[in-house]
């Protein structure tokens, strides 16, 4: 086993753009405003880009390489995570996800619990993240009125900020920014409001599933130091976990045996060392690490997230 790339499924969008120029090389023409790169959807699944693997679509590696790649992750062939990278031109609907209970009955899919993190911000980029305490009611006449941005939590982001966004929490992307998330592996999105763009708004089914009491979750980074490195948990939650490393010489890791993690690196670059062999890792670059790789070492400048699925124990 190897630490394996895919090729980036790009996705053109209304409030695309094109700030992943400034770390890529292999970028489509328009308004590019997701890069999926970590990726089993029916939407968008992932083809291997490195390795005895390349050309592989996703789906076979799991059908052939279950135990090795993925340890005890998978559930009835269904991948549990979906990587992505977000830049906004200009600002994103004001959406809500609905959960698993929820997504499995109406939409037949996973819920979507997501965690943001900031790669890059525009000076004075903002995110919405939950509302500014009004009630359903009051919410449900605001979208009536058009006056739905007064019911909104508005936070001033810079680099390297994150919050985990739960499903039912009410929240949207801003313009000016380079976002890399982490999330269940889902595509549904109930668009509450759009700025007055022609998209289709589903508002009996957000009002379904928004949980008014929840509040935004900043994640708060507590690093411990160590010769070379430092690291820090910023998330666990119900489906996955993300540890950040921030490295100036080198860091050695092991994989857990019981399942992948996905290496993201948010700033920098180096390289990924193992069994005498090398897979370069750079900026806005996202890599699975087989459950089976064993012992490896992270090498460069670079600041890494490491995210792994939450395994449920029967």
């Amino acid at each position: 086993m190897y630490p394996i790339k895919f090729e980036n499924l790009y996705y053109d969008k209304v409030w695309g753009g094109r700030d992943f120029e400034s770390f890529r090389n292999n970028m489509p023409e328009g308004a590019i405003g997701e890069s999926w790169d970590i990726a089993c959807h029916s939407n968008g699944t992932g083809v291997v880009a490195n390795g005895k693997f390349k050309g592989m679509n996703f789906n076979d590696l799991i059908n052939n390489y279950k135990e090795e790649i993925f340890g005890k992750a998978i559930t009835n062939n269904e991948f549990p995570l979906l990587v992505k990278l977000i830049n906004s031109n200009e600002n994103l609907s004001v959406q809500v996800h609905p959960n698993d209970d929820y997504a499995r009955r109406v939409e037949n899919s996973f819920g979507k619990t997501e965690a943001w993190y900031v790669v890059d911000a525009k000076e004075g980029a903002e995110l919405i993240v939950g509302t500014n305490g009004c009630t359903k009611e009051e919410f449900e006449e605001a979208i009536k009125n058009n006056t739905v941005e007064d019911c909104l939590n508005r936070i001033k982001v810079k680099k390297g900020d994150a919050f985990l966004i739960n499903s039912g929490l009410v929240h949207a992307i801003c313009s000016g920014l380079v976002i890399a998330e982490i999330q269940q592996n889902s595509d549904i999105t109930y668009r509450v409001y759009d700025y007055g763009r022609p998209r289709e708004i589903h508002v009996e089914k957000s009002l379904d599933v928004i949980n008014f009491d929840l509040k935004p979750e900043r994640l708060v980074e507590n690093y411990i130091d160590f010769l070379g490195y430092k690291y820090t948990t910023l998330c666990k939650s119900d489906y996955f976990t993300i540890d950040k490393y921030i490295i100036n010489t080198s860091v050695k890791l092991d994989s857990d045996i019981n399942t992948f993690s996905i290496i993201t690196c948010v700033d920098g670059g180096g390289l990924i060392n193992y069994r005498n062999e090398t897979v370069v890792v750079n900026k806005g670059d996202s890599i699975l690490i087989p459950s089976k790789l064993g012992n490896y070492e992270l090498k460069g400048a670079l600041e890494v997230l490491v995210s792994k699925p939450t395994i449920i124990e029967e």
